[in-house]
């Protein structure tokens, strides 16, 4: 049997109603110089102010430092505490020179309440000694996630000259942070108890009025207030920056409606496996045999954004045909991007012909044929 392959190219009516009531609405207002929304399965961005621009990176740094040394140390290492780290000063937890405490301690300490002598002391452990063979850790994972506008001067985020970073390379940082499950676990953490009966308390004031996944803020003179933060509800995943708010309040309330506005601009939806696609015929007299995707994929997908699947498939089978055998692809793309794909199969069997039956056919054809010429 002649099996020729089609390809259909369809643009799906995907929430349409919503779509086309009205554009999508603007981000909301916000004063902060610099911030990042980013959204979908791509983590575009989808609303900016300035996302390049350098500033100082304050508590975010610490991200880094985390992520640095849980790749170069096991958790239950134990270090001992430096002087250099005991005495780093502003935000700490106390550490007092000769003490010992785990990295998974130290690491937790550098993320819930944010201290810098916790950070300093992963430094130094990990650098053998020196923060600047550490910073070059840093520096060079930086490079290797494409932070274009970052450059590293110390493991604490104190401000220093060109300790700079961006608020899309910070949203970039907390991404590949969060593939760390320590990190996912306890930089949303609003308490923790370590070493030394030491209770901690996290500084930050979003954990638990927001369904978020990931955060770590920042605070100093040259930074203003800042947060890096990913929220995640009905399957959509918004992860946002804040750079240099005003004051504490301010950053929380729009970092909040960024993560907010950014979750409403998407709805997770099946995009491919829903309805038949095609009909391939069998011959021999038999119906055709439906075409449908082997499952159902979700995505999520922003609002406003036409769709387009290509269905590429035989149009015609040989038999047997099993039902679930594979007959081609639908492929889904959103701006020429493809978000997903899955097999086009047999949602029917079609058993083989006999000999028998083929000469059955024959003769039902031929008699048809007959009976139209003699009409």
């Amino acid at each position: 049997m002649r099996r020729v392959f089609l390809v259909v190219v369809a643009a799906l009516a995907l929430l349409a109603a919503e779509a086309a009531a009205a554009p999508p609405p603007a981000p909301p207002p916000v004063s902060a110089p610099a911030y990042v929304v980013r959204g979908g399965p791509e983590q575009e961005i989808v609303a900016a102010r300035a996302p390049d621009a350098k500033r100082a990176p304050a508590s975010i740094t610490k991200l880094m430092t985390v992520l640095v040394a849980l790749e170069h140390a096991r958790l239950d290492d134990v270090v001992t505490i430096p002087p250099a780290a005991a005495s780093v000063g502003e935000s700490s937890v106390g550490l007092r020179a000769g003490e010992k405490l785990t990295v998974g301690d130290l690491a937790i300490a550098a993320l819930v309440p944010s201290a810098n002598d916790a950070a300093t002391a992963l430094a130094l452990y990990v650098g053998k000694g020196s923060l600047p063979r550490f910073v070059e850790l840093m520096n060079a994972r930086a490079k290797a996630l494409g932070l274009t506008s970052t450059h590293f001067e110390n493991p604490h985020g104190l401000d220093q000259r060109g300790h700079v970073s961006s608020a899309r390379d910070v949203t970039t940082l907390l991404t590949a942070a969060l593939r760390n499950s320590f990190i996912r676990t306890w930089s949303t953490r609003s308490t923790a108890t370590i070493a030394g009966g030491r209770t901690l308390t996290s500084t930050d004031d979003l954990i638990g009025t927001l369904p978020l996944v990931g955060a770590k803020t920042g605070h100093t003179n040259d930074a203003g207030w800042s947060q890096v933060a990913a929220a995640e509800e009905n399957g959509v995943r918004i992860t946002a920056s804040l750079l240099g708010a005003a004051s504490e309040s301010e950053r929380n309330a729009d970092l909040t409606s960024l993560l907010a506005w950014g979750i409403d601009q998407y709805r997770q939806v099946v995009v491919a496996g829903d309805h038949v696609y095609g009909h391939a015929e069998v011959g021999y007299g038999r119906a055709p045999i439906p075409l449908v995707a082997a499952r159902d994929v979700i995505r999520s997908v922003r609002l406003g954004r036409p769709l387009v699947e290509r269905v590429v498939a035989s149009t015609a089978l040989s038999v047997p045909v099993t039902k679930g055998q594979r007959v081609g692809e639908v492929r889904v793309f959103s701006d020429g991007r493809l978000i997903a794909r899955t097999p086009l199969v047999a949602a029917a069997s079609s058993p083989a012909v006999g000999a028998a039956g083929k000469a059955e056919w024959y003769a039902r054809r031929t008699a048809h044929h007959v009976f139209g010429l003699v009409s």
